[in-house]
């Protein structure tokens, strides 16, 4: 997985709540188990003027040009700004795979769904939690200024602005170890490679018939 440190990212405003995850990745594209190329899937029923299903060229497809995410100023974007209650609904990992894939690697909302908040810890993405009137404030700038950066520290737990303005937010001890590290559970598991060698070994021993 790989490590957040510091991020200074252009800031896409998605200013709807509730956005739940059929939302975010639709139900029809979920066959797939691989948790890369769900990018151009993202947000798909607001992202495209027809329906989309697995297996279609979306570069043919015709675009929603008022949907915030594919206004050219916004392209490039690695922050994504939000409501509240994001990502509830279904508990799919598909959501963060896709957000990923998209580009996101920090979301700013006021409130997250439970699974989906952990789920994005756990591929790479920092979600953050800041009271709803920083959020409002922060939709009124990235909407005035062109090419609005929020700068992102997750070892320091603040979002500061252009103009110098921080934002201090709270992330538990262990995920916060994690993401610096780069670390998702299969990561945290192979950190104890020599205690499961041992273990085998000892195992075998003790028990040779098992290998038989």
């Amino acid at each position: 997985m790989q490590a957040f440190t510091k991020l200074n990212g252009l800031v896409v405003p998605l200013d709807r709540a509730n956005v739940d995850t059929d939302a975010i990745i639709p139900k029809q594209f979920l066959k797939s188990i691989k948790r890369s190329g769900f990018g151009p899937n993202a947000f798909d029923e607001w992202r495209y003027l027809d329906h989309g299903e697995p297996g279609m060229d979306n570069n043919k497809r015709p675009l929603n040009q008022d949907f915030v995410l594919n206004q050219a100023r916004y392209q490039g974007a690695s922050i994504l700004l939000t409501r509240e209650n994001f990502g509830c609904g279904s508990s799919r990992e598909h959501a963060p795979w896709a957000l990923e894939d998209c580009g996101f690697r920090a979301i700013i909302s006021s409130s997250f769904a439970d699974i989906f908040y952990n789920n994005c810890f756990k591929n790479g993405m920092l979600p953050i939690v800041l009271p709803a009137d920083v959020i409002e404030r922060l939709f009124q700038e990235v909407i005035a200024d062109v090419g609005f950066k929020l700068q992102v520290d997750l070892a320091a737990q603040t979002v500061t602005t252009p103009t110098g303005k921080s934002y201090a937010f709270e992330v538990d001890a262990v995920r916060k170890h994690n993401l610096l590290n780069g670390l998702d559970d299969i990561g945290l598991t192979m950190q104890l490679q020599d205690k499961i060698k041992a273990f085998e070994i000892r195992h075998k021993q003790l028990q040779p018939w098992l290998f038989n």
